[in-house]
């Protein structure tokens, strides 16, 4: 390395580059197919696209972007205080989605050489922001239905500065029970981020905890449910102590103008978001219910299934062939080789993943 760069920190030697879902743009020059042909059911994208006004509120704020956006997004803040209930004093939105928040909150509160305990498999990114601040991840191995090993998070924490839990978590689709949350949030000095990007899919969610657990942070997303991915919109539920030293460290004017526009309309646009929800779920229960591998329930908008003895690589692979993009799940730590997520769709094209799995399997 150059003497120039001695400086650049040594955990970031230690990060596996994070690994996405393919594009589509991907598929169709690697395999010939038109992109109109291609079906993307591995990124947990909305299916049904944005709300109308969410695009319409984009087109609006287009003539505008030569502007800064308002700091601190205060109009967005309101609307997301009226859709959950819960006071704005406890509410931040961030630019980058849902990870803007986690590397703030790396920023705060890990220190060089601390724990971060992560629950595997789960969403990579928690593993790279914490090497990126110079954390020590220590990762917990979930039991064999995916369920968080409470006792032995609480046993690994020590004095870590972070623990996550993902729920519905990703890749699995299960949930914590209030349980076991309370239970970690009892017995650990860390701060515990609740990564709730899935929870409009589910049956229930933990933001009341907030005002109970000065150590919880609750992280959400416009990304799924919303259908807003391409805007990378998140926000956050916390204690108004964290709020308070988390906007002095949080990048500046992180929230577009065109981004906070959308999402205040998609706020406003229930029935697109109740439709999202029912597609998801009847499209979980079509998927479970017409593969011919072992499925795991799920509480999100994707299913987990097992392809053994086929290696997923393999299927998804054969998959792309076809057109049809999932998601082989070999890159998550401690997943195996044999687990694919798939992205639920509308019923047509869970109908052609359905077929075209059976076929192979």
């Amino acid at each position: 390395m150059s003497e120039r760069l001695k400086n650049l920190r040594t955990t970031i030697q230690e990060i596996e580059r994070y690994v996405p879902g393919k594009s589509i743009e991907e598929i169709a020059r690697g395999y010939g197919h038109s992109p109109a042909e291609i079906l993307k059911l591995g990124s947990n994208e909305n299916q049904l696209g944005p709300s109308m006004f969410a695009v319409e509120a984009i087109r609006q704020a287009a003539g505008s972007v030569h502007l800064y956006p308002e700091a601190d997004a205060p109009r967005l803040i309101e609307a997301l205080s009226q859709y959950i209930a819960v006071p704005e004093e406890l509410i931040v939105a961030s630019g980058g989605g849902m990870d803007g928040v986690i590397d703030t909150l790396m920023r705060m509160f890990v220190r060089e050489g601390k724990d971060v305990i992560i629950p595997t498999p789960t969403f990579s990114y928690y593993e790279i922001s914490a090497l990126a601040n110079g954390g020590r991840p220590v990762f917990v191995p979930r039991g064999e239905d995916f369920a968080v090993d409470t006792e032995r998070i609480i046993r690994a924490a020590g004095d870590a500065s972070l623990i996550f839990l993902c729920s519905p978590n990703n890749p699995t689709g299960n949930q914590v029970s209030e349980k076991d949350l309370r239970g970690v949030l009892e017995s650990v000095g860390a701060l515990v981020f609740l990564d709730e990007a899935y929870v409009e899919f589910a049956d229930r969610n933990f933001i009341n905890l907030v005002r109970e657990y000065d150590n919880l942070v609750v992280g959400r997303t416009f990304s799924k449910a919303f259908g807003l991915a391409g805007l990378r919109l998140g926000y956050a539920l916390m204690s108004e102590t964290i709020k308070r030293d988390y906007m002095k460290v949080a990048t500046p004017f992180s929230i577009s103008r065109v981004a906070e526009y959308a999402g205040i309309a998609a706020l406003a646009d229930r029935e697109h978001l109740k439709e999202s929800v029912e597609m998801v779920r009847r499209g979980r229960t079509q998927l479970s219910g017409g593969l011919n591998l072992e499925t795991y329930p799920s509480q999100a908008n994707f299913i987990l299934a097992k392809t053994y003895p086929h290696l997923a690589s393999e299927i998804t692979t054969k998959l792309l062939g076809k057109g049809i993009i999932i998601r082989d799940c070999t890159s998550f730590r401690d997943a195996g080789k044999y687990l694919v997520r798939i992205t639920v769709g509308r019923e047509e094209q869970n109908e052609r993943v359905i077929d075209s799995l059976n076929r192979m399997v």
